[in-house]
């Protein structure tokens, strides 16, 4: 995907990865009812179990996250080393999975202009096996700081690399975020993200005030530090043009300056046949244009995306290339929590990111995804 974005968005992708530490979900209810009778929420493996039997929580599940953390990071680390992620080695673009003749025609050139980019390179030794950029990435994991004894164990006074002091920093992740539930001006989570100097994300939706957000950013960050905050809006298909440039308008008037990132999942989930939750694929992509096209009328600039997505072929979103149906969820619905684009709907939105870019140099005028 980031390879995708890369040579579509003419600009260096970041990539961070919800990993390592996202086994706690935030809930509106401390219960639900099943089967006629009222039992505990699911609140994530690091709290309860997903059997409605196992919902007592269990402290040492807190010890069984920590593992997995380390597991999954040391994963990481050896694909990494291994030359997983290294432009040397051949890509297969397997681009079966599109149903649309056109638009398999419009990733394909996509696709032939990239390898093509690549064979020069490799041609005049721009690619040499000596330039690091080609032959590995940087990745970062975050999660959203929910349970803050897990945090707190995990904050340690270390060296800052620009104030050569000592500082608190969360060394459970790079990157943390405080959640729509969670984001009370004087809460617990405020008070503990405004004390680490790891960057920090803001969910941002319908119900949160511009006034009340600039107080939340004061507090956060009251040096007002170029990018140390991430505002990630979540409004939901039919809303972004109804909220988000009043936000915009109050983080300009305040003089922070945030990276904006647009979410386009948690807005739109929805529930299909028998109850199961899904979410759109024409949705999704909704959203992100319209964030897009709000962006560009308030002289502001979307500077990321956040998806849910896996790279197996589970079937939980509907839509996309695949022309998934909601008859189709139930072929490999996998999750516990949300539901996810797969490896081929995550596709899908790369090229559309990517083609977005690629006629807005053309044209200079505003796209559609």
């Amino acid at each position: 995907m980031s390879l995708v974005l890369t040579w579509g968005a003419r600009t260096s992708v970041v990539r961070i990865a919800r990993m390592a530490g996202q086994y706690a979900k935030p809930r509106s209810k401390p219960t639900e009812m099943h089967e006629g009778k009222e039992i505990l929420s699911y609140r994530g493996d690091n709290v309860n179990g997903f059997d409605p039997n196992d919902r007592q929580a269990d402290p040492e599940r807190l010890l069984g996250a920590y593992f997995h953390s380390a597991a999954t990071l040391n994963y990481v680390r050896t694909l990494l080393d291994s030359g997983f992620a290294d432009l040397h080695s051949p890509s297969n673009w397997n681009l079966d999975h599109v149903r649309s003749d056109d638009v398999r025609r419009e990733y394909q050139d996509v696709v032939s202009h990239l390898t093509d980019s690549l064979d020069f390179m490799r041609v005049v030794d721009a690619s040499s096996t000596t330039n690091a950029a080609l032959q590995s990435v940087d990745f970062f994991v975050s999660h959203e700081s929910l349970l803050l004894d897990y945090e707190a164990s995990l904050t340690r006074k270390l060296l800052s690399p620009s104030t050569k002091q000592k500082e608190w920093y969360n060394t459970g992740a790079h990157f943390l975020w405080i959640g729509d539930r969670t984001r009370q001006p004087d809460g617990a989570h405020i008070e503990y993200i405004r004390g680490i100097q790891n960057p920090v994300g803001l969910k941002v939706g319908p119900t949160t005030d511009p006034d009340g957000l600039v107080a939340i950013l004061n507090r956060i960050n009251p040096k007002k530090e170029i990018g140390k905050v991430t505002l990630i809006t979540r409004f939901g298909a039919d809303s972004v043009e109804k909220y988000l440039p009043a936000h915009i308008a109050a983080v300009r008037k305040s003089g922070h300056i945030p990276v904006w990132v647009c979410d386009p999942m948690h807005g739109n989930t929805k529930s299909a046949t028998g109850g199961i939750k899904t979410r759109h694929f024409v949705d999704i992509i909704a959203e992100l244009s319209q964030t897009f096209r709000v962006h560009k009328d308030c002289d502001s600039k979307l500077n990321g995306v956040h998806f849910e997505l896996t790279g197996d072929s589970v079937t939980e979103c509907v839509g996309g290339s695949m022309d998934l149906k909601d008859t189709d969820l139930s072929t490999n619905y996998q999750t516990y929590c949300d539901p996810r684009l797969n490896y081929e709907q995550s596709l899908d939105v790369a090229f559309l990111i990517a083609k977005y870019y690629q006629k807005e140099r053309k044209n200079k005028v505003f796209p559609s995804l």
